[in-house]
């Protein structure tokens, strides 16, 4: 017996000059790579993430050595793998090696249990040892501390340090109390100032529709109203566009921070007040991938030939955010001085007096010296005194560009729909087109176009909808039928047979609208050239509303003979919506 415990005695001594060896390369790679290669210090732990006092012992169980992360007092005595660090526990490792080799066996330890992970009471050169032998378990009492954030095994220091932020969040909002289940925790660990700011700003609006109050009480409903009104909002758009899939190492938390910096970035850039919602599918095409070379060469050339946002985008936003009955609130109006621009701008106001929409007034000049002149000032007082006369709120930006589409389009992200005024083209050329301006507007504007020909009025009774089936004509197949749900009109459904387009797409139109409750409308297949047959139907059936797609990519044809949806815009008088 004496014989094999010197034996037993000796391969231990072995094993921890291996394991001392080991720990030291271990320690010199995790400088050189910059990971953390320390146990945790429970009471640091404890304390980051604010232990609630909820103490519960669970008795004795297998825990995984792999979620032991750290030592209530042995933390600087052994790597996060448990080597040891020090010579000085050569005896105290060998002679439990010795007696574990031995079959007198390895009493169970004592541990902390903190989220997902473990902390050592009493038994670290036991649990040393147990990963050295390369066990899986290890038997373990164990006494679960309940903190304000969960701690996970795979957690770093600098993850610690984040939920630190968010524990101290909690504790202060008391959030995790007043709404059950809330996960706020981000990786921007000191951006939890914002949502500070935020419940604050909410707190003194309430603050100003009382007299007499209890403070911690208007203090809680602050940080109630904050969350279920600000922040959840903007997270369901969040998850039902999965935005996360683009971002897959950002929390929600992480979205909804980046959304409020665009927000605080675009309201000084654009000068007026936009809604947080209405930025998430701009934040998703300005994260998004650069395109290829060949892209960017096509799009330098020909601007026109990009792609634009994506097809429906804009629908799934609105849907997001259960706008099912207001889905025009925030509307886009360039205004260049013209007399149609203002005729366009008189409509639109009459119009967003039933709603109570909000307008915005967009005037694009070349020169920063000409934003201060006196047109641009009294266009501004123009436009001011105008919506203050018919009750509807108004904002108005100046921006200096050379190129009106850009600022348009950089604009109409923020807002649901925007109306444009054109001109109709010259008629004394053979393949007279709309303006290479609108075109670009039509290709790349990320909300649905209201086009009014040269501010041409009307009163929107008889509605058409081109109808193709692609999925362009699927977006104005939705505005077509929640214009005709909100204002009764007629309306009338075209679809015209093509090698790719048959009846199979009128019917799918005419299952979606009586789905909606829509009975009364006309639906028509015809054959022939598709302008032509738009252009007939319109004028057959006195029609002074239309609504079609956009542009399909075909480059090619863009470049030569234009597109059908040009042909229509260059002869259509009337009113039109143009959707993506």
């Amino acid at each position: 017996m004496k014989k094999r415990s010197k034996v037993s005695y000796e391969m231990a001594l072995r094993d921890f000059q291996y394991a001392r060896k080991e720990a030291v390369m271990q320690q010199i790679l995790s400088r050189l790579r910059g990971k953390e290669s320390e146990l945790l210090c429970f009471d640091e732990v404890r304390q980051q993430l604010r232990s609630t006092g909820d103490v519960t012992k669970l008795g004795l169980q297998e825990i995984e050595l792999d979620k032991i992360v750290g030592s209530v007092a042995r933390y600087d005595d052994f790597t996060r793998s448990f080597l040891p660090k020090r010579d000085s526990d050569e005896e105290r490792w060998v002679e439990v090696k010795a007696a574990v080799t031995d079959m007198v066996g390895m009493p169970p330890i004592e541990v902390y249990q903190v989220g997902d992970a473990y902390f050592v009471q009493d038994g670290n050169h036991r649990v040393s040892i147990a990963r050295q032998l390369k066990t899986r378990t290890i038997s373990a009492y164990v006494t679960e501390i309940k903190t304000r954030v969960p701690l996970t095994a795979d957690d770093d220091p600098n993850e610690i340090i984040c939920k630190s932020y968010y524990a101290d969040f909690l504790e202060k909002t008391n959030l995790d109390k007043l709404c059950p289940d809330v996960d706020l925790l981000m990786t921007f660990c000191e951006q939890y100032s914002v949502f500070f700011e935020q419940i604050e700003a909410e707190y003194n609006l309430l603050k100003k529709g009382v007299d007499i109050f209890d403070e911690d009480d208007l203090r809680e409903k602050a940080v109630v109203d904050w969350y279920d009104h600000v922040y959840l909002p903007v997270i369901h758009i969040i998850r039902e566009l999965g935005v996360l899939h683009r971002f897959p190492e950002k929390t929600e938390a992480d979205m909804y921070v980046l959304l409020s910096e665009r927000q605080a970035e675009l309201e000084k850039e654009l000068g007026w007040h936009v809604e947080m919602e209405t930025g998430v599918s701009d934040l998703i095409d300005s994260q998004t991938q650069a395109p290829s070379l060949l892209n960017r060469i096509i799009t330098k050339v020909s601007p026109y030939l990009d792609r634009g946002p994506k097809t429906g985008l804009w629908r799934k936003q609105q849907l997001a955010r259960k706008r099912y009955h207001h889905l025009f609130e925030h509307i886009l109006v360039p205004l260049d001085g013209s007399n149609e621009g203002w005729r366009m701008f008189e409509f639109i106001l009459k119009a967003a007096q039933f709603d109570g929409d909000h307008i915005f007034g967009l005037h694009v000049v070349p020169d920063k010296t000409l934003v201060g002149s006196d047109s641009v000032r009294r266009m501004e007082e123009r436009f001011t005194q105008r919506c203050q006369d018919v009750g509807v709120k108004g904002e108005f930006a100046v921006e200096v560009d050379n190129s009106p589409v850009k600022s348009i389009i950089k604009y109409a992200a923020w807002v649901d729909f925007v109306i444009l005024n054109s001109t109709r083209p010259p008629e004394n050329k053979p393949l007279h087109r709309i303006s290479t301006d609108l075109k670009l507007i039509i290709q790349q504007c990320p909300r649905p176009i209201q086009i009014r020909p040269d501010g041409t009025q009307s009163d929107y009774s008889h509605a058409l909808l081109a109808y193709d089936g692609s999925p362009k004509a699927d977006e104005a197949l939705f505005i077509a039928t929640y214009l005709t749900a909100r204002w009764p009109k007629s309306l009338t459904v075209l679809t015209v047979e093509t090698s790719h387009t048959g009846g199979a797409a009128l019917e799918k139109a005419r299952q979606y609208i009586t789905k909606q409750g829509i009975r009364d409308v006309n639906y028509l297949l015809k054959k022939g050239p598709i302008a032509e047959r738009v252009l007939e139907t319109a004028r057959d059936h006195d029609i002074n509303l239309l609504f079609m797609g956009g542009f399909s990519f075909r480059p090619v044809r863009h470049l030569t003979l234009g597109s059908t949806a040009e042909r229509i815009l260059c002869e259509f008088r009337h009113p039109m919506w143009v959707c993506r």
